[in-house]
């Protein structure tokens, strides 16, 4: 390998920030696992009776949220999570955007555990990425000018308070949205921001 092909490769290596890897990564799984079509959906989704009865099922707690109803469900929430990373890439580190997610869907996992009991499956990311969403709001107030974080952070609560007195918006079209999960997930991104955002505060 030469000096200007070596040169290449690194730049290239850089430009693939935390958000851009965990996008890459994500998106990839998710469309691997849609290949397996409805028998795999049915085994890895968010399902109560796998989860709360004897069969101990717990690793649909994160795979629920990796597969989803349809390829349009998929594409839709791809080109959620491409936007998140536009939006957000170079606010945290792979470690925090881990934090991040993580909370995000366990959130959403308790909250279909405990206040939907109603709800005997589920399917899908959108309630990470609005977990995402929330803690970017949150990176904005302290890194983006005030009108941008400002604009952000009504879109958010807006959209949220809108599903929870009307339902789903109007471009969500046929798919089956519990509007419920990006609420939860979005409590999960603001507890994990705030988190992030002491700590930073103490370190400072």
């Amino acid at each position: 390998m030469n000096d200007n092909t070596s040169e290449d490769f690194l730049l290239r290596r850089q430009r693939l920030t935390p958000g851009i890897r965990i996008v890459l990564a994500v998106g990839f799984l998710t469309l691997l696992l849609s290949l397996l079509g409805e028998t795999g959906r049915e085994w890895l989704r968010f399902q109560r009776d796998a989860l709360l009865g004897n069969r101990h099922e717990y690793w649909r707690l994160l795979t629920g949220h990796l597969v989803h109803g349809s390829w349009q469900h998929t594409w839709l929430n791809l080109a959620g999570l491409a936007l998140m990373v536009a939006l957000f890439r170079d606010g945290y580190r792979i470690g925090q955007w881990a934090l991040i997610t993580l909370t995000s869907a366990i959130s959403i996992d308790i909250g279909l555990l405990y206040y939907m009991p109603q709800l005997q499956w589920y399917v899908g990311l959108s309630g990470v990425l609005h977990g995402v969403l929330a803690a970017g709001a949150l990176l904005w107030w302290r890194s983006e000018p005030r009108p941008l974080a400002m604009a952000l952070t009504t879109i958010l609560i807006g959209k949220l308070a809108w599903e929870q007195w009307h339902g789903a918006l109007p471009l969500s079209g046929n798919l089956n949205v519990i509007v419920n999960a990006h609420l939860y997930g979005a409590l999960g991104g603001l507890l994990s921001g705030a988190l992030l955002m002491t700590r930073s505060t103490h370190r400072g």
